[in-house]
């Protein structure tokens, strides 16, 4: 009986051996993949992170990009804006000039407008009230243009048309025309007295 006491005794002290054994082995395995765990939770973190990084970035240059876009634009419109007060200012400012002043304008403009047309016979043609004055002054008109132009125009006053100053020359059959009118002229020059304003207001 003693003997078989002690067998028992030994079966049992192997058997718990061998039980805190496994024990021990599981706690390492678990102790593992909790660190391993743990690793790759930090490592996805860190992706995540980056990634959100990478995406607050963009987020924040197309932000930023847009704004300016839009300040860009708006500083645009008030350029156009600005630059069309100053053409309807210079329009005003055309139609309030001293008679004097318009006269030595529109003399400009007659003999420019023969010299383009080749002519030597005319039809000038603007407002009531340019017309008046040119009738008053067409001597001296055609004086000046034969000194300038180095021979004789005749140069007929036609009838009224709707400006704000400035003529239309014709040639004699009224087949050709240069329209110096202000508005036809503002309308080809607007380009360059666009380009003028801008780098005055805006240099």
């Amino acid at each position: 009986m003693e003997g078989a006491k002690l067998i028992i005794e030994e079966i049992n002290r192997e058997a718990e051996l061998k039980i805190k054994y496994i024990l021990e082995e599981a706690e390492k395995k678990a102790e593992e993949l909790r660190k391993e765990a743990e690793k790759r939770a930090k490592a996805k973190a860190e992706w995540i992170i980056r990634k959100a990084q990478t995406q607050a970035e963009l987020e924040k240059q197309r932000i930023i990009a847009n704004a300016k876009l839009e300040v860009r634009r708006k500083k645009l419109a008030l350029q156009e804006e600005l630059i069309n007060e100053v053409l309807k200012a210079l329009k005003e400012r055309l139609t309030s000039i001293s008679e004097e002043e318009y006269l030595e304008v529109l003399k400009e403009l007659i003999i420019q407008g023969i010299e383009e047309l080749g002519e030597g016979k005319v039809i000038v043609a603007s407002n009531k009230e340019t017309l008046a004055l040119l009738e008053k002054h067409l001597e001296d008109i055609k004086k000046e243009a034969k000194e300038r132009l180095g021979k004789d125009v005749e140069i007929d006053i036609g009838t009224p048309i709707e400006t704000i100053g400035g003529v239309v020359i014709y040639n004699s059959d009224r087949s050709i025309r240069i329209d110096n009118t202000f508005e036809a002229r503002m309308e080809r020059f607007q380009s360059d007295l666009r380009s003028i304003i801008a780098k005055t207001l805006f240099r």
